[in-house]
């Protein structure tokens, strides 16, 4: 789904759209500044024009003492920086409500390049990232991109981006470093999972296309279907891979959502229309007043009877969190792996004036049977672990091997899966 267009530059438009995903690709750039929405809060702030109760407007009179004192008195005046001491204001604000990655505030051109990350091709390296214990991280590298190519991994630390340390960094400032035009270099100083040395690997940013379905036949005529994302049309890529892999004898479907970090609500919806019956429960949204609103399937699904085994892990968040939900309440499917993210807030996109766009979780979903998800995350049917120093298979590595080697390979998870699928299949 696509915004409607502004028909004012002052107007906020309020449209239930995604379920962001938890980190945003590498190709992003999320924090550069709030020039758009620097007027508009001054405006707000000023105690003359202050909206609230006189209490809190009390109280940002205080933020505006605090900000001139500082501004005229700190020790090193070179370090006065508006811009910056703006973006750390509208951060800590946001961040009080407890939805941090999700709830935030993106400026005009953020905002057109998380639009752009929505339709799957943007500029970058190619990679989801995140901070996790204070440390950035990579999520996931997506397939075939310049990231994989330069041997990134799930759960490597970047150190460091052209030798400036990352120490204390969001995702927004560690995307603005490392995105840039394709054709540039970047160089990510990582350090692998499981190893102490650190490396320097120099990447060549490219235009980044991202299928959001992949597929493979494996062994005993099991799919293996990876969703790597959330993105527009990932519905209908999931339907063609579905029918094209039963249309090629597949007698049960691995869904792989490891290291999804989500994406678009209306994907997550259309995903589950595959394999549920129309009129299904999804998800339960619920409001800030407690009520409760169920989003159903929709009809025309082409895999609502065949054998399903889910794979999902830490990194899957978000929407894939509501898909691997709504499937474990229905009964629909086995879910193998680890728990996951726990991201349960859905995100509704303000514009703001001068082009910025705040994303508010003005909502929190839970699961069919009404559980929360925010914070807990999804508990799998069967707990498998997988070593932080291996990758989960893609299918296309995945598609060239034999059931020995997937069985004795170090993708636990996936030998498993197959396993259960296989049974699931003979019945």
């Amino acid at each position: 789904m696509s915004y409607p267009p502004d028909e004012s530059p002052f107007a906020i438009v309020r449209v239930r759209l995604p379920l962001w995903l938890v980190a945003p690709l590498l190709g992003i750039t999320l924090f550069i500044g709030i020039v758009g929405g620097l007027a508009t809060g001054y405006v707000f702030l000023r105690p003359a024009s202050c909206p609230d109760s006189p209490e809190v407007c009390q109280e940002f009179a205080a933020f505006w003492d605090t900000w001139k004192i500082a501004r005229n008195n700190f020790v090193d005046p070179q370090a006065i920086d508006s811009q910056k001491m703006i973006d750390g204001a509208i951060n800590g604000m946001l961040d009080t409500l407890g939805d941090q990655g999700h709830t935030r505030y993106l400026s005009a051109e953020e905002a057109t390049s998380w639009d752009e990350s929505l339709r799957g091709s943007f500029e970058g390296i190619g990679a989801y990232i995140d901070v996790r214990d204070g440390q950035t991280i990579i999520v996931s590298p997506i397939e075939g991109s310049p990231a994989e190519q330069a041997g990134l991994k799930p759960g490597d630390a970047i150190l460091a981006v052209d030798d400036k340390s990352t120490e204390g960094w969001s995702v927004q400032e560690l995307a603005t470093n490392v995105r840039g035009p394709a054709g540039t270099e970047v160089i990510l100083r990582i350090r692998h999972a499981g190893e102490e040395t650190p490396l320097d690997v120099p990447i060549t940013r490219a235009r980044v296309v991202v299928p959001s379905v992949s597929w493979r036949m494996l062994p005993d005529q099991v799919a293996l279907v990876r969703l790597s994302s959330f993105d527009q049309n990932a519905g209908d890529q999931m339907k063609q891979a579905l029918e094209d892999a039963q249309g090629q004898g597949a007698q049960a479907v691995i869904l792989d959502l490891r290291n999804n970090p989500g994406g678009l609500l209306d994907e997550a919806v259309s995903v589950a229309s595959q394999f549920l019956p129309e009129g299904s429960t999804v998800l339960l949204e619920a409001n800030r007043s407690g009520d409760r609103n169920p989003t159903k399937t929709k009809g025309g699904g082409v895999a609502l009877d065949i054998p399903l085994i889910v794979l999902i892990n830490k990194n899957s968040a978000s929407s894939s969190e509501i898909l691997s939900g709504a499937l474990q309440d229905a009964k629909r499917a086995t879910l193998v792996g680890e728990p996951t993210y726990g991201t349960g807030t859905v995100l509704t996109p303000y514009r703001i004036d001068g082009g910025g766009r705040l994303l508010l979780g003005t909502q929190q979903w839970l699961t069919p049977d009404g559980r929360l998800i925010r914070g807990q995350g999804i508990t799998p049917d069967e707990a498998v672990d997988l070593p932080p120093d291996v990758a989960p298979l893609s299918p296309a590595e995945a598609g060239t091997l034999s059931l020995a080697q997937l069985s004795s390979g170090a993708d636990v998870q996936l030998a498993r899966a197959i396993e259960l699928a296989a049974q699931a299949a003979s019945r």
